[in-house]
């Protein structure tokens, strides 16, 4: 018998063994490879170079609000198909549907009540793996409920956003709650309830040129892509270089257009040392008028 067909004796034979996967996963900022358990640690924010990878609504509530406090409301809304849109692949109840099937939820903006620092707070968090976190009716509306229980109820507003826009497959109908929850943002700057705006990756187009933009603070992320158009966009229209950096936090910040710059580890203690400091302000943001009309 040759040699090459010999069974080797003291040489075991058993599978190999397989290394699970989804236990490692590439950082976007530095290429490090990162174990996903000691990631989640972290709140998903690289331990080498603090890259701040998108996280689920659920998640973001979850970090940013008092533990037990958050009670999920207006979860029954779901989007019509008013236009009969089309896109080059499939219908937007289809895509709409598969959304729906892949986050567990109704659409991209997760609502409610809850406490941060242990300040009554009325709280909208966006959801970017729902079609981009994309604002169309049901977003606005949601929103817009959000505003008002806080008037309502003499809350403060915190609206964390991770959108790429309106949502074109509903037209027109996206573009008017930009008008729809900029009007209700204005009343309750009238009624001298606090609002906070959470910018993260990426808070761009209609709803950054909306409520994103509106807050009475703004913080961010680090390394949040923030503005109306795309650098890319901007760049092949103006027809020049566009600086290191153009549109994200950092650079938006030496430019005015946000308060701080806010690691996603410090963003609780800050959004509450913030509320506590409006709420003491405020008198507990006094208690609503006997005439108010205001009804989530």
């Amino acid at each position: 018998m040759s040699w090459l067909k010999k069974k080797k004796t003291g040489i075991t034979t058993q599978d190999k063994k397989e290394i699970p996967g989804g236990l490692f996963i590439k950082c976007e900022g530095c290429g490090e490879i990162l174990y996903q358990p000691e990631l989640e640690a972290a709140l998903w924010t690289c331990p080498r170079c603090g890259h701040h990878f998108r996280i689920a609504s659920k998640d973001y509530v979850a970090l940013l609000s008092d533990p037990g406090s958050f009670q999920e409301l207006y979860t029954d809304l779901t989007a019509q198909d008013p236009l009969q849109f089309r896109d080059a692949r499939m219908k937007y109840p289809d895509r709409y549907e598969m959304a729906r099937e892949a986050t567990g939820l109704n659409d991209a903006v997760r609502t409610g009540r809850a406490t941060i620092g242990t300040v009554p707070t009325a709280l909208a968090v966006m959801d970017f793996f729902f079609m981009a976190g994309s604002m169309g009716s049901v977003v606005g509306e949601k929103v817009s409920r959000t505003i008002e229980l806080a008037l309502a109820e003499r809350r403060a507003v915190v609206i964390v956003t991770a959108s790429g826009g309106a949502r074109m497959q509903e037209g027109i109908l996206s573009l008017m709650q930009m008008a729809k929850t900029s009007a209700l943002l204005a009343t309750l700057k009238e009624e001298r309830l606090p609002f906070v705006s959470i910018l993260t990756d990426p808070s761009t187009a209609g709803v950054m040129a909306s409520y994103a933009s509106l807050g009475d603070i703004i913080v961010a992320e680090p390394g949040a892509l923030i503005g109306f158009a795309g650098p890319r966009v901007i760049q092949d229209t103006i027809g020049e270089e566009l600086p290191p950096g153009f549109q994200r936090s950092d650079f938006v910040l030496e430019h005015g257009m946000v308060d701080a710059v806010v690691h996603r580890k410090e963003m609780r203690d800050t959004v509450g040392r913030l509320l506590g400091m409006l709420w003491q302000s405020t008198d507990g943001f006094r208690p609503a008028p006997a005439d108010a009309v205001y009804r989530p």
